[in-house]
């Protein structure tokens, strides 16, 4: 075993105790009713937030407000993660998924008269001086002693449609663009990756370097196994498949790697959708292996197109996905026979992405599929909590919510956004598990809801 790979295992195996503290921090016994988890949700007097007796919310920022760099919270927060920070606080990473013409929502002002406070050098796709990637990731430094913000700051630039991501054990958040235009009169680069962003509490900006190994396609988000350093992506298409990039040094994406496609064994080019005929079931194990992948940085965007010809098995619009009890989380929005939504499980093989791996593959596994609005409405955004369940951002028409889901696959109603219909997204706990953050992306607020998450009814 490579030097590099023998120390990243090493650390890894301390850094994955605060990882994955986060999934193990609160004993729970199940209750009785999972459907009333934490008691039913009561009507908010201001018409924000429906919660459980003893829950409590507090909206700690809105699009449009001024930063500390002297730009303004951009608009349309999506993926979002917490990490620790110095002295107790909470450092939040929060994706923005606006196109380079979304000027009311643009850190730089509603005419792009802003853009100036910044060095080019920090900006991904500068847009021919007129059309800048308006996406890219903000930063905030949150006080959880005093409740407050302390810090608010644009931490990568110049990219577009930044949908959701996911956290790394070495600290740092992998945001995802799910826009894969070309050069053009508007973009002055090619879109369709991945960006690194440190979780650090200092203002300034990430330096914008696509992570181009790991693919160039819709992407949504990624979860990464601590254990080994693999990093494990969605893909925002009807058509989408499950991609797997190793990289070459463990914990340093930017030097480069493999991507794979998985597939299941004797069922090559599996419809996991469910749309048209019931090909996977619930609870169903399905042994997997992966498939190589060549030519990722394809300028025709057809990755999902030849893996599902070679074998790899095909999915329902890969969005949320997360890392929790040794295993990887992930939506698929509009699977299942009334595209409602699944939910699938993938555990990796104690052997993963390792010449032994084929003596006993990694198992998929449909969690959960309802086919029922009332109990989940296309599950988007996702977390692992502190108590095991996961919590679940809805996208569907109607009012959205957050769901909680048992070990065991039942669903619950954990809150509802009483304003309008949009989404939740980027729900994520903070590190000592204590408190929830959470966007809804219009009107543009950021919450943090606290409350009694080692209680529940019986």
């Amino acid at each position: 075993m490579p030097a590099s790979r023998r120390q990243f295992l090493k650390s890894a195996a301390a850094i994955s105790l605060g990882f994955s503290g986060l999934y193990h921090h609160i004993a729970w016994a199940a209750p009785g009713n999972p459907e009333d988890r934490f008691g039913p949700l009561i009507t908010d007097p201001k018409g924000i937030l429906d919660l459980p007796e003893g829950f409590s919310y507090k909206i700690i920022s809105t699009v449009g407000a001024p930063m500390n760099d002297g730009l303004s919270v951009p608009g349309n927060a999506d993926g979002m993660a917490a990490f620790p920070g110095p002295e107790g606080r909470v450092i939040l990473i929060r994706n923005h998924e606006l196109g380079p013409t979304a000027k009311a929502a643009s850190a730089f002002g509603e005419n792009n008269e802003w853009l100036h406070k910044i060095r080019k050098s920090d900006v991904y796709d500068w847009g021919h001086g007129k059309t800048p990637g308006l996406g890219g990731t903000s930063t905030l430094v949150y006080n959880m002693q005093r409740g407050l913000v302390e810090k608010e700051f644009l931490s990568l630039a110049g990219t577009t449609v930044n949908c959701a991501g996911g956290p790394t054990p070495w600290h740092s958040w992998i945001t995802c663009e799910e826009n894969t235009a070309q050069i053009d009169q508007v973009h002055q680069k090619d879109h369709g990756y991945n960006f690194e962003v440190p979780a650090s509490s200092e203002i300034g900006r990430a330096a914008p370097m696509p992570l181009k190994a790991m693919g160039r396609f819709k992407h949504e988000a990624v979860a990464v196994d601590p254990r080994t350093g693999i990093v494990y992506e969605t893909e925002d298409q009807d058509d989408s498949l499950i991609y797997r990039f190793i990289p070459a040094v463990p914990g340093k994406l930017a030097e480069g790697g493999r991507l794979q496609a998985l597939t299941i064994i004797d069922q090559p080019s599996l419809d996991t959708r469910n749309w048209e005929e019931t090909l996977v079931s619930p609870g169903q194990q399905l042994a997997a292996r992966w498939i190589d992948m060549d030519e990722v940085d394809s300028p025709n965007e057809d990755l999902r197109y030849r893996g599902f010809e070679r074998g790899a098995t095909r999915f329902a619009r890969g969005e949320g996905m997360w890392y929790g009890h040794d295993s990887i989380y992930f939506a698929c929005t509009s699977g299942g026979s009334l595209k409602k939504g699944q939910i699938f499980r993938y555990r990796p093989s104690p052997h993963e992405a390792t010449a032994d791996e084929h003596k006993a593959p990694g198992t998929l596994e449909l969690f959960i599929e309802p086919n029922d609005g009332d109990l989940v409405d296309n599950a988007d955004n996702l977390t692992v909590s502190p108590f095991g369940d996961l919590i679940v951002c809805e996208d569907g028409g109607g009012g959205n919510n957050l769901v909680g889901v048992t070990p065991e696959g039942q669903l619950y109603r954990f809150a509802h956004n009483a304003m309008n219909t949009s989404e939740f997204a980027g729900v994520t706990f903070s590190p000592d598990g204590q408190v929830l953050f959470v966007n809804i992306q219009h009107p543009g607020n950021t919450f943090v809801i606290y409350g009694p998450w080692d209680q529940h009814r019986s």
